[in-house]
């Protein structure tokens, strides 16, 4: 989820170089990783892992997602089942700190209930805990509404800066990590733990190593029987090399056509002979595509997991760096698959994926 850049080229392309990967001599390792055979077995289990990042279309953010008053779990039904309808077994679903801390007696509820709808349409969730992207300063209770034509104009940073540069406040983040995964350790719903989307983007850089480093000593102190992990997204950061050392599994986001998502996906596996699971990409306007990528995640048996499934008060379907201020609807979305009423943007998308994931088959 990529922060309005001024050059897609220099902040989220890949180098068609090496990507600059660490030495394990280099980084500091928290007892508990899984062995490189520990991870294969897991993944041999799983299926071709094809889904969605998700957020129903009613929601602007984190909060409005999960928040008593706009909680809205027949909405969440209904649009998972559209994402089962094309073959989808897996969603990545970004949770929030302030949520933990307004609503405690809600929390574990409101997951469970998310977690009985996903296994009702034959889903796997893996939850993001932090994010550095978007709007600072979040808080609790009513939203802001979308800004006409701006891409995330209301999604919120977790923790944001403040509490980021107060570690006397870092003990109530330990709790939210610590309980969640405490709370859904052994539940096999829970597919992934994802610790931190894209830690160092909004100019937080290596500046955000110490929540890094911490976030992945509480989920360790867990022990979890989900694997956990946090993604590559950007070259050249030190929270990369610290990443790539503690994941269990290796993660990464990838916005580009399909023949350097190619190169990337081979030395990705080359260097690190994990499982791998792409969980952001599908940007129509950079040439990465249903259609150019699916196939090459299925050929290397990497998961694919695309930013967006339906066109809601995201408002995702403009891109990053291109606002249309009328609010006009772009003629070519960035992201999503499906309009709020259900129909599809692009047909042929859609049987690209069900393609993919075997559904045109089981029909």
């Amino acid at each position: 989820m990529i922060v309005s850049p001024s050059s897609f080229a220099s902040t989220n392309q890949p180098s068609t170089e090496s990507l600059m990967l660490p030495s394990a001599e280099s980084v500091k390792i928290f007892p508990g990783k899984w062995s490189v055979e520990k991870a294969n077995q897991w993944y041999a289990k799983q299926p071709f892992l094809v889904g969605c990042n998700y957020i129903p279309s009613n929601a602007i953010n984190q909060m409005e997602m999960w928040q008593t008053d706009t909680w809205s779990p027949e909405i969440i039904d209904k649009e998972l089942g559209w994402a089962e309808s094309l073959g989808m077994n897996v969603v990545r679903v970004f949770l929030h700190n302030l949520f933990y801390e307004h609503e405690p007696k809600s929390y574990y509820n409101r997951i469970n209930e998310f977690l009985q709808i996903a296994d009702k349409h034959h889903i796997k969730v893996m939850f993001v805990f932090f994010d550095s992207c978007w709007n600072d300063d979040p808080v609790a209770g009513p939203q802001s509404q979308p800004r006409p034509g701006i891409h995330n104009s209301g999604w919120l940073r977790c923790p944001g800066t403040k509490m980021l540069n107060d570690n006397t406040m870092w003990h109530r983040l330990e709790a939210y990590t610590k309980d969640t995964i405490r709370h859904f350790k052994n539940d096999d719903r829970v597919l992934v733990w994802d610790l931190f989307n894209e830690p160092s983007n909004s100019g937080y850089t290596d500046a955000i190593l110490p929540l890094l480093q911490k976030t992945f000593e509480w989920a360790r102190e867990v022990n979890p029987s989900q694997p956990i992990t946090s993604g590559w997204w950007i070259d050249h950061e030190l929270s990369n090399e610290f990443m790539f050392a503690n994941s269990d599994i290796i993660t990464f986001h990838n916005y580009l056509d399909a023949l350097r998502l190619e190169n990337q996906i081979i030395e990705l596996q080359a260097r690190f002979n994990r499982p791998v699971i792409c969980t952001e990409y599908m940007a129509r306007k950079h040439e990465s595509t249903f259609e150019a990528c699916l196939p090459i995640f299925n050929k290397y048996k990497v998961g694919a997991i695309n930013w967006g499934l339906v066109q809601g008060k995201t408002n995702t379907i403009y891109a990053w760096s291109e606002p249309i201020h009328s609010g006009e609807e772009p003629a070519l979305w960035f992201h999503d698959i499906f309009r709020s009423d259900g129909s599809v943007y692009d047909q042929q998308e859609v049987e690209a994926i069900r393609a993919a994931t075997g559904k045109a088959m089981s029909k």
